[in-house]
């Protein structure tokens, strides 16, 4: 069973930073893309941001030039990180962590960032 943790969230802020992680540590080496993805009440979720095993970066409009996505592959562990700048209410969300591995879709139990003005 593929686990992913998450941390980093919390309350900061309009115009902070917020850091989130998100670990993978059992079958790394059928890790595939990553991402980060976002729920605010009474939405859907959407995404945010997505890595590729190659490192190939995809934004959600409204977070470009704002957050940034990186991933550390170890040796027994994979890590997706999401760099939150500029952050404004409307960030305010559940922000979930999901990975593909060898072909499926794993998610976190993500975690809250709130934004206040």
């Amino acid at each position: 069973q593929v686990q992913l943790v998450e941390s980093g969230g919390g309350l900061v802020q309009a115009g902070g930073s917020l850091r989130l992680s998100c670990v993978a540590s059992r079958y790394v080496f059928s890790v595939n893309a990553m991402g980060w993805y976002r729920q605010a009440p009474g939405r859907q979720r959407e995404l945010v941001a997505t890595i590729t095993r190659a490192t190939t970066t995809n934004y959600a409009d409204s977070v470009k030039g704002r957050f940034t996505i990186s991933r550390d592959n170890a040796k027994n562990t994979v890590t997706v990180y999401l760099q939150m700048d500029s952050l404004r209410p409307d960030d305010t969300a559940v922000y979930y962590c999901k990975a593909n591995v060898g072909g499926y879709d794993y998610w976190g139990q993500g975690t809250q960032v709130t934004v206040s003005s």
